[in-house]
């Protein structure tokens, strides 16, 4: 019979027989935007194993955390964030970004956005491989940081945004491939989805329009063919992998949304033709409000921008806002996102702020950063709820957000996987 070190049997004793009890003063049901008093949720591993009235007793193995003076909710998540990257001045931008420092920074923008009680992040568009293999780094408890779903390389059209050679002389760089992330046929589409299949994304992201921050004329024009995006949709689709596209321009967005794509990001330039096909065709939008105040605001610094972004981020930036109003006027589907790695990680919750300016309530900005993010990953079985059998993702605030959405700032408890990673109380 093979020998058990008995230290490891009694930690592994321990662990199969005890749990951790949340008495919680104040759980926020998400859901509908209600609040329950005097609650104990019994954590076990990763799972919320049962949620009952009043403050339960404890066994002699259990963990007792006191969260009776908090206001208790599901992890936000963010759909649409950076962790790679962070915008820095035109002066201070180097050269070239190894990926071995892109992998560091990574690493550091994952644990400031779990300590702000995101415990769940949509990364959308590394410089290589780098939040694929942190995924994995936090998932083995390697690194402190947020679930992190990955879409990898962004996929886009020679000179178009994302195209990494944008605004390098010939001389410096070789035509970039469908691997690197540029394609310009249907054909190349295909094989640019099968790479990302093959480098482990868990969806694609492609840029439709222009965007603000890339060295190009042009922040609005459509970048794909409509068999490109068929390609890419269907494709990703036979893979079992969510689309999301970058877009700010109208033509752009509708050949996403006509192609089937899950979700569009920023969509700056949306109007009520393209809400109401959104909204037939069930496609979310995202319209990470924060990006566009953080450029319209730098734009105002001389020389912070290169000559062709200035423009562009003065006009589309101050445009999300009021397109996010009359969107979510609209019942468009919306699902919170920052595109942190613009702004400053750990700042995500600034959106809740902008999304209220806009007209949303507290109660709706809540649960498009819970339920409606986990139904765009497709995990709303698992995250974005309080329930019995969902993973324990809970964090703590130390008010009501729902009379006062600036205490989103104020994150005391951070519990991810049913792991306490945070705890100010």
């Amino acid at each position: 019979m093979k020998k058990i070190n008995l230290f490891v049997f009694v930690l592994l004793s321990a662990s199969v027989f005890s749990d951790t009890l949340l008495h919680v003063g104040n759980l926020i049901d998400v859901e509908n935007g209600e609040l329950t008093k005097a609650i104990t949720i019994t954590v076990s591993s990763n799972e919320i194993k049962s949620i009952t009235k009043g403050y339960a007793r404890a066994t002699k193995n259990d963990t007792v955390i006191d969260l009776k003076n908090s206001f208790v909710l599901p992890g936000f998540m963010d759909m649409h964030v950076h962790l790679a990257q962070e915008y820095v001045p035109k002066a201070e931008r180097p050269s070239k970004s190894e990926p071995e420092y892109r992998a560091l920074f990574a690493a550091n923008a994952a644990t400031k956005t779990l300590m702000a009680g995101f415990t769940s992040v949509r990364n959308l568009g590394d410089g290589g491989m780098e939040t694929i293999a942190l995924r994995k780094a936090i998932s083995q408890g390697l690194i402190v940081g947020p679930r992190i779903f990955t879409s990898g390389k962004t996929i886009a059209t020679t000179g178009g945004h994302g195209d990494p050679s944008n605004g390098k002389s010939k001389a410096d760089y070789s035509p970039p491939s469908p691997e690197d992330g540029v394609i310009d046929s249907p054909e190349e589409a295909i094989k640019a989805v099968r790479q990302r299949y093959k480098d482990g994304t868990d969806g694609i992201k492609i840029t439709a329009t222009g965007g603000v921050l890339s060295v190009a004329k042009s922040g609005e024009n459509p970048q794909f063919t409509d068999s490109e995006l068929q390609a890419i949709v269907q494709t990703a689709n036979d893979y079992g992998l969510w689309t999301a596209a970058h877009a700010h321009g109208k033509e752009g967005m509708r050949r996403a949304v006509n192609a089937g794509i899950n979700s569009i990001e920023h969509g700056t330039y949306m109007d009520e033709e393209i809400m109401a096909l959104m909204k037939s065709k069930g496609t979310y939008y995202v319209p990470t409000i924060m990006a566009g105040n953080w450029v319209a605001e730098k734009a105002k610094i001389p020389n912070f921008f290169p000559a062709l972004v200035k423009p562009k981020a003065e006009k589309i930036g101050p445009q999300i806002e009021a397109t996010f109003s009359a969107a979510y006027k609209a019942g468009v589907k919306i699902a919170f996102g920052t595109d942190s790695g613009v702004s400053a990680h750990g700042d995500n919750w600034q959106e809740f702020i902008l999304m209220t300016e806009g007209g949303m309530p507290p109660a709706i900005a809540l649960k498009s950063a819970t339920i409606e993010t986990a139904k765009l990953l497709r995990m709303e079985d698992r995250l974005g709820q309080i329930k019995t059998g969902m993973l324990a993702d809970i964090i703590a605030l130390a008010e009501n957000p729902l009379d006062n959405i600036a205490a989103v700032s104020n994150v005391q408890f951070v519990m991810k996987d049913g792991v306490v990673f945070k705890n100010n109380l």
